[in-house]
């Protein structure tokens, strides 16, 4: 038993000094290194090109490897040390900044993620101070740091930022162009999106400390634009804002943020052809804000119709704009003593623009307030009296010529008449025309239902429901309208022989080119002898069987989009309704300028063609228009004659007949 536990002893003795040995050797597997050690594996020491290149006036020129890596203090490295110099390493010395650097943006810090880290903006071992204009941190390289992430698509995307290329605005803006010419104390990113007179904290716009939060914006802009800032919060725009409006134009609201461009040019929304309507109006016309506020509605409506406004609105830079009467950021009501429109103000005001105004005139108002928008009652009465008398005046102008254009048509028709269609072709056309004149007004009123005449049939409560019934309806009769006329020309004679004369041939071109001579007064040149169907006609025809196949199937892809989407590629529909838009274009200018002219307006027919009432034309006008079809019409017209009188003798002997019986 003794001899049992001595060998017990001595095997754990023998343990223990290997165990101790090995401990030992472990410890002496690691070396100590210093920064001379790291260029074994790293390829760089401070006589490198390499590293003397980066750390060149770098802040950190003086610092050792292990200064920054303290977790690199050994080789092998420790595998289980995560120092991340990005977010932690440089607080040993920083240690206010890494406090402040908390959020970025919307997002916490954390452990860093896509968030930037100290590296991804001051650099690593190239890190200059922000005086030294190869920093990435200088103000005319800070945009380009900045839009490393903030013009990375990816980014973009994924943390849901609203705007897309916000580094490229800034660059075109009066702040980037002003820091890329070498103006250093121009705004660049850190100056309105840091917080807390750091630029370590940035915070987003819903952050009450945030500099780009509403209420923050004036107090950010005037950091460089001091004098305005104290106008603005003077004025009934700051004044709001300081009471905690959030519905109150600031800074940003009339100059843009990072694309905000000089007055000067054109294209600024405080520019002074734009001024009104794109920054005041979008307010000022507001419904809501006039009801809030108690704000007059129809000012800018009344401005834009007056000298001032319509020179305006025309691009002329030197009348007067609203900034010109109202201010540009001290903006006050007309109650303020100090306000450029206070009444005892008004003369000194206008007065730069017109020297010697009197106070009189200086005092008439150019904005309306009552009734219809006009400054005073007289005035909406004047109005209300020049309408009354134009309906009456014009209308009893418009009655005389209907009266007399009814008796000429009337003359027209009292003339010996020779067929030109017959009844049931007669009504093929008044269906075409009645559903093309529908579909014309309810289409284009969709597309233009701010215009007058899409408000006189359509701008009262429901007509806009009512406006798509109309198109829809019309559209089917239309499209039977069309295969009525497809089932003429197909099943019968006539309809077969009507096609046959309106196909183009040879002649139709020479025709043509004749009456272009007889147009331009050619020597021995003659009007061209018609015979059915002229060039004109048969182009019309053709036109209108092109553009009725177009609409047709265009206006169905449209109506039952829901069904062709499942078969049809991805844009398809898109195109249909390009081509069904301006096709109705085509189809609608074609009519006005082609169709109208050669039936109603031109001297030969005037006051009209007659032929798409009653079927029939003068005999005069058909041996003008259709010379080498007369004698046939004559004939084909004579053979219809005869055809009905022996139709009603044959009805005649029927009912005799049946009477006799009886």
């Amino acid at each position: 038993m003794k001899n049992s536990n001595l060998y017990s002893l001595k095997i754990f003795f023998i343990i223990l000094i290997f165990s101790l040995f090995g401990t030992v050797l472990s410890q002496d597997d690691y070396e100590e290194i210093d920064s001379d050690s790291c260029v074994d594996c790293h390829e760089i020491s401070k006589h490198d090109s390499n590293y003397a290149d980066d750390l060149e006036h770098s802040v950190h020129e003086d610092f050792e490897c292990q200064d920054c890596h303290s977790d690199k203090t050994v080789y092998p490295h420790d595998e289980d040390s995560i120092l991340l110099v990005g977010c932690e390493g440089c607080r040993t010395c920083h240690e206010d900044e890494s406090d402040d650097y908390t959020v970025h943006g919307r997002e916490s810090v954390g452990d860093c993620g896509d968030i930037p880290t100290c590296a991804s903006c001051h650099g690593d071992h190239d890190i200059l101070p922000s005086s030294a204009k190869a920093s990435k941190v200088h103000p005319t390289n800070l945009p380009k740091t900045c839009g490393a992430c903030h013009e990375n698509l990816d980014l973009i995307k994924k943390h849901e930022m609203l705007l897309d290329h916000p580094v490229a605005m800034y660059n075109n803006s009066v702040h980037g162009k002003a820091t890329t010419g070498g103006i250093y104390v121009a705004a660049t990113c850190n100056d309105c999106h840091s917080s807390g007179g750091t630029s370590h904290k940035i915070y987003s716009p819903g952050h009450p400390e945030s500099t780009i939060n509403h209420f923050n914006i004036p107090k950010t802009c005037g950091k460089c634009h001091k004098g305005i800032e104290n106008d603005y919060w003077d004025g009934i725009h700051g004044k709001l804002v300081a009471r905690g409006e959030t519905d109150a134009p600031i800074c940003t609201d009339c100059h843009g943020e990072h694309g905000i461009i000089t007055p000067d040019d054109s294209r600024s929304p405080v520019s002074k052809a734009r001024l009104a309507e794109a920054t005041c109006a979008p307010c000022h016309e507001s419904t809501r804000f006039n009801q809030k506020y108690g704000g007059p509605s129809g000012e800018m409506t009344t401005f834009v119709d007056s000298y001032h406004g319509l020179k305006s609105k025309a691009g002329d830079t030197h009348v007067a704009n609203c900034g010109s009467c109202h201010g540009v950021h001290r903006i006050l009501p007309s109650t303020d003593s100090t306000s450029t429109i206070f009444p005892a103000n008004l003369q000194s005001t206008c007065g730069e623009c017109h020297p010697g105004i009197t106070k009189n005139l200086a005092g008439t108002s150019i904005h309306g307030v009552s009734g219809n928008g006009h400054p005073t009652p007289v005035a909406d009465m004047v109005e209300k009296i020049y309408i009354l008398a134009i309906i009456i005046i014009i209308g009893l102008m418009a009655l005389h010529w209907l009266l007399d254009l009814y008796r000429q048509i009337r003359n027209v028709m009292k003339k010996p008449q020779i067929r030109r269609m017959r009844h049931h072709e007669v009504w093929q056309h008044t269906f075409l025309m009645l559903s093309f004149l529908a579909l014309v007004l309810s289409g284009f009123a969709l597309r233009f239902s701010e215009a007058w005449i899409a408000k006189l049939f359509f701008g009262f409560e429901g007509g806009f429901e009512l406006r798509g019934t109309v198109h829809r309806v019309s559209a089917v009769i239309f499209m039977l309208s069309t295969f009525w006329h497809f089932i003429f020309i197909v099943m019968s004679i006539r309809g077969r022989k009507f096609v046959k004369d309106i196909f183009p041939n040879l002649s139709d071109f020479v025709q043509f080119f004749a009456r272009l001579k007889f147009y331009l007064g050619f020597k021995y040149s003659k009007h061209p002898h018609f015979d059915r169907f002229s060039y004109v006609e048969k182009a019309e025809y053709w036109a209108l069987v092109w553009g009725t196949g177009v609409m047709i199937i265009t206006g169905l892809l449209l109506w039952f989009d829901n069904f062709f989407t499942q078969y049809l590629p991805d844009g398809f529909l898109n195109v249909s309704l390009i081509i069904h838009y301006w096709e109705a274009w085509l189809a609608t200018l074609a009519i006005l300028v082609w169709h109208l002219y050669s039936t109603v307006f031109s001297p030969d027919v005037y006051p009209m063609n007659p032929s798409w009432l009653t079927g029939t034309m003068p005999e005069d006008m058909y041996a003008h228009e259709h010379p080498g079809h007369l004698e046939e019409a004559k004939k084909e017209m004579d053979e219809q004659i005869q055809a009905e009188m022996k139709n009603l003798e044959n009805l005649h002997h029927i009912d005799t007949d049946e009477i006799e019986k009886e």
